[in-house]
């Protein structure tokens, strides 16, 4: 079983940066793709970026790629979530989640994201 605990959202005007961190407990941290989705009030969870368990390999969505940036420190169990260029629509709560195969993923309980002036 693995735990998952999202720090770093916050206030942040538009055109401003935040960087979140996953910090995972449990063991097996190193064996687990990660990735960050986020929730707008109203909206469904989307994706926000993957990346693979050695780091080497990241995906992003569309309306984040050139502003986010993933990454991880499997030597510490965290994960990490660069965010520049902060825009309105950026606001929402944001999840980390973990995923082995089909049948162990886990997600963390989320931290929100307001770009506001």
């Amino acid at each position: 079983q693995v735990q998952l605990v999202e720090s770093g959202g916050g206030l942040v005007q538009p055109g401003g940066s935040l960087r979140l961190s996953c910090a995972a407990s449990g063991g097996g941290f190193s064996l687990y793709t990660m990735a960050w989705y986020r929730q707008a009030p109203g909206k469904l969870r989307d994706l926000v970026a993957t990346i693979s368990v050695s780091g080497g390999a990241t995906n992003y969505a569309d309306f984040v790629k050139g502003r986010f940036t993933i990454s991880r420190d499997n030597a510490n169990n965290t994960v990490y979530l660069q965010m520049n260029s902060l825009k309105p629509e950026d606001t929402a709560a944001y999840y980390c989640n973990a995923r082995y195969g089909l049948s162990r993923i886990y997600w963390g309980k989320g931290t929100l994201v307001t770009v506001s002036s």
